[in-house]
């Protein structure tokens, strides 16, 4: 490895580890644990992933989403169903890479994918609000002031520096020139320790104290696979978006292998469940790390944090990081989307309102859901209206009919309206050259066909059909002929 592409996979690890430090402490929080969990999670899920993971420069951790979907379950059953539901997470996680299921992140569409990351990022923004209040409160007066003039002068940094170098990382440059500035001047503004206390131990290993049996089973499946669900969607859809930015090719399978893998430890040490974070993503693919070891550098220093280095840590001041995810949130969004409302079809535009409105208001798995089906349908009603017929009379005062497009369960009406069989003549012939025949409503639209035919007195006659047309047709006991 160059010694450029080694310092810059240092450096954005290290600016990867500060952005990481406040988000898994309040996402732990907010599924109701310590916030040493958290870290655990972020240290185990992003050390293994960078190492072993699919996609070098994607960081994954202790995410918002999972937290989410856990938090019913901690509150009813406690911490060690939860540390159970993370291995059985992992497993499913690990069976999808495995199954090399990957690759169904093709069927999620580019509007849909757009909507996902803009809604993320504007969970990102709105996720900042609530260190603009003390308690239950909004803070107000100097407090206020002081908090929104250092989350303005990191946000400054973070966008002037890179005018001045690019040798080092802004938004490490913004977060330790803030934190140095508070500490000189003593002002009174909140740190990262008012949050929680970091301070801890190496992680030890122990199994989940819980009974073996049957009904834990029953408890922990369904938050399992909608974790597993939510984290792999999660990550797939960072994935594909870390390859555009890089324009190199990450691998989905293996991605989710690892991360499946990387729960399972973190489960068996008292860690969170995670998956991949967008926010984090981009402040370390902006802050120059491609390489795998930019991912392991962030891991290895939140446990260094933890172990020697939380009395240091636990002065940075929250408006530093605050300042530093409100550009990821802007960075994140895809302003390019507001620029397409006029350029591309008002279905995809209402996918993208749609899907990030929902990832805002629910939760992602969800959103991707209702975005690809609505994308279907939307595909299937388009699909449906280009089906159309070319008909002629021949010589021998035959019609022939000749068709085109695509058979399925959405077009078999028009299908059967292209033709006419009480006027047409006592011979038909169907040229299927240009027809697709995709499911089994296509046969049965080809078998009503026959049998309007038949009981005018007329004969059908069907030429050119697809190898796989006929399959069809074998399969389902029909003739073709």
């Amino acid at each position: 490895m160059k010694p450029i592409r080694l310092r810059a996979d240092v450096l954005a690890g290290l600016t990867t580890s500060f952005a990481l430090l406040p988000e898994c402490i309040a996402f732990a929080l907010v599924a109701h644990l310590n916030p040493l969990m958290g870290l655990y999670g972020a240290f185990i899920i992003c050390t293994l992933t960078a190492l072993f993971g699919g996609r070098p420069g994607m960081v994954s951790g202790a995410a918002g989403s999972m937290a989410v979907v856990i938090v019913a379950l901690v509150v009813q059953h406690g911490v060690q169903y939860l540390l159970a539901t993370v291995l059985l997470g992992g497993l499913i996680m690990m069976a999808f890479g495995l199954l090399r299921l990957g690759k169904l992140v093709r069927m999620v569409p580019h509007s849909v994918m757009l909507g996902f990351v803009n809604g993320l990022a504007i969970i990102i923004a709105l996720a900042q609000l609530e260190h603009f209040k003390s308690g239950e409160e909004w803070l107000s007066g100097t407090p206020l002031y002081l908090m929104t003039g250092l989350v303005a002068l990191t946000m400054a940094i973070v966008y002037l520096l890179p005018r001045l170098t690019k040798a080092v990382p802004p938004a490490l440059v913004a977060i330790l020139g803030v934190g140095l500035l508070v500490y000189l001047f003593g002002l009174p503004t909140r740190t990262l320790g008012d949050m929680a206390h970091i301070a801890g131990g190496l992680p030890t290993f122990a199994l989940p104290d819980i009974p073996w049996n049957v009904e834990t089973l029953r408890i922990i499946a369904p938050y399992a696979i909608l974790m597993a669900l939510v984290g792999l969607l999660e990550t797939l859809l960072t994935l594909n978006l870390t390859d555009e930015i890089t324009e190199t090719r990450g691998y989905p399978d293996r991605e989710c292998v690892a991360l499946g893998a990387a729960n399972m430890v973190s489960g068996a040490f008292g860690g969170m469940g995670g998956c991949a974070m967008i926010g984090q993503t981009v402040i370390n693919l902006s802050s120059g790390g491609r390489g795998r070891l930019s991912g392991v550098v962030a891991g290895v220093l939140i446990l260094l944090f933890i172990l020697f280095l939380s009395p240091l840590i636990e002065r940075i001041p929250l408006a530093a990081l605050v300042g530093v995810m409100f550009v990821v949130s802007q960075q994140t969004f895809a302003w390019a989307s507001l620029r397409v409302v006029n350029k591309v079809p008002l279905n995809d535009v209402l996918v993208i309102i749609a899907v990030t409105t929902i990832t805002v208001f629910t939760d992602l798995a969800t959103a991707v859901l209702c975005g690809i089906i609505i994308a279907a349908l939307n595909f299937a009603w388009q699909q449906a209206r280009e089906l159309y017929a070319d008909e002629h009379l021949e010589a021998d005062g035959s019609k022939l009919y000749r068709l085109h497009g695509t058979l399925f369960f959405a077009s078999t009406a028009p299908f059967l309206n292209q033709f006419d069989p009480a006027n047409d003549p006592a011979r038909v012939t169907l040229d299927c050259r240009h027809l697709s025949f995709v499911d089994y409503s296509a046969i049965a639209a080809l078998k009503t066909l026959r049998e309007r035919y038949a009981k005018a007195g007329k004969h059908l006659q069907v030429f050119h059909l697809s190898e796989r047309c006929k399959k069809l047709l074998k399969r389902a006991g029909e003739e073709h002929h």
